[in-house]
């Protein structure tokens, strides 16, 4: 028969995998959401994932993603992804490890979703 405290250490298990679960889930789905980007911006610094990008208003020119620290560094090298010019939801789901920088195309307004 189990103990008392086996019992409260198999609860404190479950708490921990359904927490980390949760974590895992928010980090694959988004947690975090830069909103109208309409010039280069750094969203974020250091490692992060590329999830999905809504283009709000279309451009005349593609934008372009970037595994980037900062807008110096963010060059032909560095590009991931390029955004489409339309109106569109587009996923990418791409792992970064320098950092996120967006280039929308000329007269694009985007929403970048990311982790």
């Amino acid at each position: 028969m189990a103990s008392l405290d086996d019992i409260f250490t198999t609860s404190k298990n479950i708490v921990t995998a359904l927490n980390t679960s949760s974590q895992t889930s928010l980090a694959l789905n988004g947690n975090k959401t830069a909103v109208a980007v309409s010039a280069q911006r750094v969203v974020v610094q250091g490692a992060a994932r590329v999830l999905r990008v809504s283009v709000t208003t279309a451009g005349s020119t593609n934008g372009a993603i970037y595994d980037a620290a900062n807008t110096t560094t963010a060059t032909s090298a560095s590009i991931i992804a390029s955004i489409p010019e339309a109106i569109g939801v587009y996923e990418f789901n791409i792992p970064v490890v320098n950092g996120i920088v967006v280039t929308p195309g000329t007269s694009q307004i985007l929403t970048l979703i990311y982790s």
